[in-house]
């Protein structure tokens, strides 16, 4: 007869009513996961060690000060603490690799992976974020050729006839548009990774 596995909730409120072990089972049950995700990040061993103890240091904090309310998705926050952990770290020691617009590599193309793990789909997800705050910076007649060329896959053709402009000027703004989002992205040191 099988021993029924105790969810994630229920061994994290066990482990808020002073059960030490149930935190122990919630580490070995997803810390291959978390430090895969950690190592795939940094590519060093003893560094992904650091940045996964300093996970559950915070993770420990957190439910011993009862501030944790992310019922049911234990996995996914412990993710979101870690992909914070490892951005601060490389924010730190300024070596985080910024994706840089060329010719061959649009930033917006971090957002089209359509194999997305757990993992990715929170980093995605907080690059996504971050992009439409960038966006919103740019003037509105770039905004809005921006928006329709990526948003709603529109040609320029069909842009020039939406806003009454000729091509070449919705051409212009949307040229304007990445020239200003490098600015944007090169003034506040965002970081757009996957």
């Amino acid at each position: 007869m099988a021993i029924p596995t105790i969810d994630d909730a229920a061994l994290v409120n066990s482990y808020i009513s002073g059960n030490e072990a149930a935190l122990e089972t919630l580490i070995k049950r997803h810390q291959s996961r978390i430090f895969g995700f950690i190592y795939s990040k940094v590519g060093d061993r003893d560094l992904a060690d650091d940045i996964f103890q300093d996970t559950f240091i915070k993770v420990i904090r957190t439910l011993k000060s009862n501030a944790y309310n992310e019922e049911g998705k234990f996995l996914p926050w412990v993710m979101r603490i870690a992909h914070n952990l490892i951005v601060d770290h490389f924010r730190h020691n300024k070596k985080m690799p910024l994706y840089r617009e060329t010719e061959e590599f649009s930033i917006f193309s971090v957002m089209t992976d359509d194999s997305l793990t757990i993992e990715n789909k929170l980093i995605s997800d907080q690059v996504t974020k971050d992009l439409r705050q960038i966006v919103e910076e740019l003037p509105d007649d770039q905004k809005e050729v921006l928006m329709m060329r990526l948003y709603q896959d529109m040609s320029f053709k069909e842009i020039s006839e939406a806003t009454g402009v000729s091509i070449n000027t919705a051409l212009g703004r949307m040229r304007y548009a990445v020239i200003n989002l490098r600015k944007v992205i090169d003034k506040h040191q965002i970081i757009l990774t996957n």
